[in-house]
C-alpha cells in the first residue's frame, strides 16, 4: 500500500494553505479520493503539488502546468510530446525573462537620470540667495 498524505500534511510540507491546494483540485490539478469528507493524497498527488509549485516559480501558468501532466497522463511513462512542449515553454519563458530584464534595466536608468535631475534642481536652489519680502 502507498503513502497517503492528508490535506494538512501536504500543506505544511509545501507550506501552501489548504485552500491553494483544494483550488489546484479544482483546476484538476490534483486527484485526491475521498473516504467520506476526508480528501486522500497519493503519492502522485504529492509529486503533482510539487511539480505545480515549481512550475509556478518558473512563471508557468497553472493551465500550461495541468497540460505537461496531461501529456504525462497519456502515456504513464511520459512521452517525446511532453518533453518538446516543456521545452517550447521554457524557451517562451527565458524569452519573457530576457525582454522583463532589459525593461527593469531602462527603468532603471530613466529613475537614474530623473534622480540627477532633482538633485541638481536642488543644488541650484540652494545656491540662490532667499528672497526677502521689502515693503
Amino acid at each position: 500500500m502507498s503513502k497517503t498524505y492528508t490535506i494538512s500534511e501536504l500543506a505544511s510540507e509545501f507550506d501552501v494553505t489548504t485552500r491553494s491546494i483544494r483550488f489546484y483540485e479544482d483546476q484538476e490539478l490534483l486527484h485526491p479520493t475521498r473516504r467520506g469528507q476526508t480528501r486522500v493524497y497519493g503519492s502522485k498527488d504529492r509529486v503533482r503539488l510539487k511539480l505545480t509549485l515549481r512550475g509556478k516559480r518558473l512563471g508557468f501558468s497553472l493551465a500550461e502546468i495541468r497540460e505537461l501532466f496531461e501529456l504525462w497522463d497519456e502515456t504513464r511513462s511520459g512521452s517525446e510530446k511532453q518533453l518538446h512542449l516543456m521545452l517550447s515553454k521554457i524557451s517562451e519563458r527565458k524569452a519573457a525573462l530576457e525582454q522583463q530584464m532589459k525593461d527593469i534595466t531602462m527603468v532603471q536608468l530613466e529613475l537614474e537620470s530623473a534622480e540627477i535631475r532633482c538633485r541638481q534642481a536642488l543644488e541650484e536652489l540652494d545656491e540662490k540667495p532667499p528672497l526677502t519680502m521689502t515693503r
